[in-house]
């Protein structure tokens, strides 16, 4: 199994890198001209969606699109993909947030730039709420301009965007609650996983795509595109949560231990919580409740590896993602994109970042 992006997932991130940058260059100049306080907060914009991202969701919205009799090079389907980038972009400096994180992709986070930059300069009131201010509505500017490309889609498929964003937010609102909550409880941890990431990633763009294509057949082709969607969806999440724990931070961009020291409420560690000996117990119980230190992390992950809880998860996402790909036989939808789908089940299961 391959950690490499298929070719064809770095031939549609260069697309989709080659339109985003027209379209947030002309913002930038836009209003640049009008107010030259208004130049940062678009280039942060461009900054974060110019910074790396695997770009999944326009990857799946591509062949959903293409395998339901769309034309691979049409201009609807890339500013879709365009939109859900955006969209993403949103998510992610408002996650910074509401995470307190400091760096992402390996740099300095919204926030903390524009916090900096108040401190520096000796601006009025506290500098950490105006970073936080400046990120938020950055990130709602990204938001609107995801929606604006999203202005020509047929109806059907406007409702799967409409459903697509109000499912990301619960999937937030779900996961800020389980993290405040110490959430371990297995479905509970597993729903957040759904929502939080997994539909949005994989199978809302999926259904996206179909419908951009062919709104008329979506009684057919939405559930066959969800047996696919849904469980890889959570493979895709269920190995972030991996990495999150385990990952390195040279391809990650995040510190190692990040879901620890957050105290995420996730999969992997209802696992290790059910599995776990006494002595294991005692450490992971310190975990999103005390502050934990370098050694803390370690002996966390000793005790989620030593409880079998690592070995369960990668066997889940292996499971999962085969349950994935055997729904694609049932898939009345064009071979070529029946071969990428498989391709990518392959890789968002056994990425490194």
């Amino acid at each position: 199994m391959s950690s490499t992006p298929p070719p064809s997932l770095v031939e549609i991130a260069r697309r989709i890198e080659t339109h985003l940058d027209a379209v947030l260059g002309a913002e930038e100049s836009r209003w640049s001209s009008f107010d030259e306080d208004l130049t940062s907060p678009v280039e942060h914009i461009r900054r974060l969606v110019n910074s790396g991202g695997k770009r999944l969701r326009p990857a799946f919205s591509h062949w959903g699109f293409v395998g339901a009799g769309g034309d691979p090079d049409s201009s609807m389907s890339l500013d879709t993909g365009a939109a859900l980038e955006l969209l993403h972009a949103f998510a992610l400096f408002h996650d910074d947030i509401m995470d307190g994180s400091l760096t992402r992709r390996g740099v300095a986070v919204t926030h903390e730039v524009f916090a900096e930059q108040h401190r520096l300069s000796g601006g009025s009131g506290e500098a950490r709420r105006y970073g936080e201010g400046i990120a938020i509505l950055v990130g709602d500017l990204a938001f609107v301009y995801s929606d604006r490309l999203m202005g020509d889609a047929p109806s059907a498929a406007r409702e799967i965007w409409h459903e697509l964003r109000i499912e990301l937010n619960i999937g937030q609102l779900l996961d800020l609650i389980g993290t405040s909550r110490n959430e371990r409880r297995r479905h509970k941890t597993e729903r957040i996983c759904r929502y939080k990431s997994g539909k949005y990633t994989i199978e809302r763009p999926l259904h996206l795509g179909a419908m951009l294509a062919a709104p008329e057949r979506k009684e057919e082709l939405l559930p066959l595109l969800s047996a696919y969607g849904l469980p890889l969806g959570d493979a895709f999440q269920m190995r972030d949560d991996v990495m999150g724990v385990f990952g390195d931070t040279a391809m990650t961009g995040k510190p190692v231990g990040d879901d620890l020291r957050e105290g995420k409420p996730t999969p992997l560690m209802a696992m290790a919580v059910e599995r776990a000996s006494q002595s294991q117990a005692k450490v992971l119980l310190k975990v999103g409740v005390d502050v934990l230190s370098d050694d803390d992390v370690r002996r966390a992950q000793e005790a989620i590896i030593d409880s079998g809880a690592l070995t369960e998860m990668e066997e889940l996402i292996s499971s999962l993602t085969a349950q994935a790909i055997d729904s694609l036989k049932d898939l009345p939808v064009l071979s070529e994109a029946k071969v990428e789908l498989v391709a990518l089940a392959h890789y968002v299961s056994h990425r490194h970042t």
